[in-house]
């Protein structure tokens, strides 16, 4: 690589995203590590991540379906507030209307154990499910989402503030990973193509 003049990406700065609550809750893991779903809009998993701007740290939260591996709602804020996952989770319930009972798997944060967020849930009929605490393969699918994010977008480029970090995001999202990326969990389908019914690559040839 050196003769070659390769440089390889890595990430450099960390932050701590997963804060426990103070008082832990007694919800189930409804998803055991089983991360399918017959149909859309059944189960949705979610997590936070971070991005160092030049202006400070930013926060991403995500709602992806389980079903199809789209990422249905996202949020990007300067701060980890519980406010930051509700509005991930407003942009999922105003572009997919899920039927009341739609299963929210995510990590023990203090976020997803606030009691505004239980409130939250209770008035919109989400269904709560939490995986262990500190154990990243109870929401594998959150965390295998940001990895491809941060390799893909984030890792390649500088970011110099929210807005820029917002408009790409964007982009990425819905010109690449839900409608052009293909998955191999998804036999190399998008995510798009998933929910139209295809299940085999060689069906859209056909």
């Amino acid at each position: 690589m050196r003769a070659l003049g390769l440089q390889g990406r890595h990430p450099k700065a960390w932050k701590r995203t997963t804060v426990p609550g103070e008082h832990p809750v007694n919800v189930p893991d409804l998803i055991g590590r089983d991360f399918t779903a017959p149909e859309p809009n059944q189960r949705w998993c979610g997590d936070i991540t971070y991005v160092k701007c030049w202006s400070g740290w930013a926060y991403m939260a995500t709602v992806i379906d389980l079903h199809s591996r789209r990422l249905v709602g996202w949020a990007i804020a300067d701060h980890m507030r519980t406010s930051l996952v509700t509005d991930a989770l407003e942009m999922a319930l105003a572009g997919r209307a899920p039927a009341p009972g739609v299963v929210f798997h995510s990590d023990r944060g203090t976020q997803y154990t606030s009691d505004e967020f239980v409130r939250y849930c209770t008035s919109h009929g989400i269904t709560r499910s939490l995986g262990k605490t500190g154990i990243c393969y109870d929401n594998a699918v959150s965390e295998s989402f940001f990895a491809t994010y941060k390799k893909e977008l984030i890792h390649t480029r500088p970011w110099p503030d929210l807005k820029t970090l917002k408009k790409f995001t964007f982009d990425w999202v819905e010109s690449y990973y839900n409608t052009t990326r293909r998955h191999s969990t998804l036999s190399y389908l998008t995510p798009v193509e998933y929910e139209l019914g295809y299940r085999h690559i060689n069906q859209l040839a056909a």
